[in-house]
């Protein structure tokens, strides 16, 4: 019989041939960097956000409406909407409206559309002309209540904006001229406004005095046969308030765009949105032709549109 072995005694194990691990080896590196590329690839694809999309998602609808890249925009269409309506050279507007300042009061958040990722806004604007122009009448500063929408630019150069309710403000920026220079005012006047001619390459060059037999021509007193042109037939106008806002152009403005807004509301309310439209009509028209100065018509004129606004979206409540 042969003797039996130590069942205590393992056999030797085999051995890996180094060629064999240094190839497994390698085989481990090349599926890893293979994957790497894969994941890169298709983050490249699929994940990677373009330019207008990361600005969309970094800035949230109150920040886009109240941001001063749109305050920028909405100036720059201010002056290109005044120089159409002047019929005037473009590039003097957008030298003047580098030199104005625009200021802002209660940006509000109106409505998100998120199919074309545009916000709507409103708030108060006041235009500041800077020195040495002004407006017909002498004003330096110009105010509206703006409704404003900003949304991407189709071409991707950035964001565009629309405004409407901008025809206050528009409508004098139009007439704006230079000033007579300091010292040089014309017989019987101060620094007065002078005609408005074509603004030139240099819009803030003062206006030379006028001529020593040139007279200031009489100013007519208004009436309601201005040119100011309401929603309503000034013909007919008999109230305080209807004959001051046939002799003002501004106020004829006001009057005309919450006419339009009025009607527009009119045409979608409900019953009871219908019933509030008109009731609260009456009581505007009797707080109107009770102001006792234009600048009180105009303020009138622009809490009427913030309560018309409000009865459309549920947010008004009657005043006690």
């Amino acid at each position: 019989m042969e003797p039996r072995g130590d069942k205590g005694v393992q056999r030797p194990m085999r051995r890996l041939d180094p060629a064999v691990i240094a190839a497994i080896a390698l085989g481990l590196i090349l599926l890893a960097i293979v994957g790497i590329l894969l994941l890169q690839g298709r983050s490249g694809r699929d994940d990677r956000l373009g330019d207008n999309e990361v600005t969309a998602a970094r800035e949230d609808p109150e920040s886009r409406c109240s941001g001063q890249a749109t305050y920028d925009l909405i100036k720059r269409e201010l002056f290109r909407r005044a120089a159409q309506v002047r019929g005037s050279d473009q590039a003097a507007f957008d030298k003047l409206a580098a030199y104005s300042s625009l200021r802002v009061e209660a940006p509000v958040v109106r409505e998100e559309n998120e199919e074309v990722r545009s916000v709507s806004c409103s708030a108060t604007f006041w235009l500041d002309l800077p020195p040495g122009v002004a407006v017909v009448g002498g004003r330096t500063s110009l105010s509206a209540e703006i409704l404003y929408t900003i949304q991407p630019a189709a071409d991707g150069s950035g964001n565009v904006v629309t405004l409407a309710n901008a025809e206050e403000i528009v409508t004098p920026l139009a007439t704006l001229a230079r000033t007579a220079a300091p010292g040089t005012p014309g017989p019987g006047e101060g620094n007065v406004v002078a005609a408005a001619p074509a603004v030139p390459t240099d819009p803030l060059a003062p206006l030379p005095a006028p001529p020593p037999s040139a007279q200031p021509a009489p100013q007519p007193a208004p009436s309601r046969t201005s040119s100011a042109s309401p929603s309503f037939n000034c013909a007919n106008a008999r109230t305080r308030g209807e004959v001051a806002v046939c002799g003002s152009p501004g106020l004829a403005a006001l009057d005309r765009t919450m006419a339009a807004q009025y009607t527009g509301a009119m045409s979608r309310a409900d019953p009871e949105q219908r019933a509030t439209l008109i009731r609260t009509r009456d009581a505007f028209l009797r707080y109107r032709d009770n102001c006792p100065n234009d600048a009180c018509i105009a303020q009138t004129y622009r809490g009427r549109m913030r309560e018309i606004r409000d009865i459309m979206s549920g947010r008004w409540s009657p005043q006690r």
